[in-house]
């Protein structure tokens, strides 16, 4: 194995890899659980990033994260090269330490905690397909056909009254089959083979037997 195939586990993660190194990556991904491990951290990571509600940074932001880098040193210790897998997991673990440090400074806010193991299986399957939204918000949409399941994202949707709520549908030739209300976490749903896309309106609070208004963000799997 190359170096170069464990440098792709982020763009793999964000579904910014070519068909030709996708196929070459995954397979790589079948013998290295170093690299299994870390997609599966960094789509978890992005996905509760994603779940965010983002606001404006504070005026002397830019002068703290200037100041903390003229302090900081540019090139990283070296590391012994026997503890490759270790090396990789010590990486991953500042990149988590600092996209938290981010987020509580830029947002300001928790993340509401839901059961995390089945959301990773969807975000860390070989497969997992990362899609996005067209329309209000931002809805991201992680697939897995393998497991026929999907982690559903949204955030920057406008806020609803206590008598409305988001509810989340997969649309195929048969129609719009309901896949819940929306929280304010990851969704995870099962997703049923036909299904080509998901959609979110909005309906009375308690949810709809089908949708009663136009998608306010749709997401194509096609």
């Amino acid at each position: 194995m190359t170096a170069e195939l464990h440098m792709l586990t982020g763009a793999y993660a964000l579904d910014a890899v070519s068909d030709v190194d996708r196929a070459e990556f995954e397979r790589h991904l079948g013998e290295c659980s170093a690299c299994r491990q870390e997609v599966a951290e960094l789509r978890a990571t992005g996905a509760r990033l994603a779940a965010a509600d983002a606001v404006d940074p504070p005026s002397e932001l830019r002068l703290t994260v200037l100041a903390e880098v003229a302090r900081t040193r540019q090139l990283p210790p070296k590391l012994p090269v026997a503890g490759r897998a270790k090396t990789w997991h010590v990486r991953f673990a500042l990149l988590g330490a600092a996209a938290a440090a981010v987020v509580a400074v830029l947002v300001g806010v928790q993340t509401t905690t839901v059961p995390q193991a089945p959301v990773d299986s969807v975000l860390s399957a070989p497969d997992a397909t990362t899609l996005q939204g067209v329309g209000e918000g931002t809805a991201t949409l992680v697939v897995s056909r393998s497991r026929n399941q999907a982690v559903l994202l949204a955030s920057g949707l406008p806020a609803l009254d206590p008598a409305h709520a988001y509810q989340v549908w997969l649309i195929g030739k048969g129609g719009a089959h309901s896949a819940g209300l929306m929280g304010s976490g990851p969704m995870l749903a099962d997703l049923p083979p036909g299904v080509d896309r998901v959609g979110i309106t909005v309906e009375p609070a308690g949810g709809s037997r089908g949708p009663t208004t136009p998608a306010v963000s749709m997401i194509s799997l096609t």
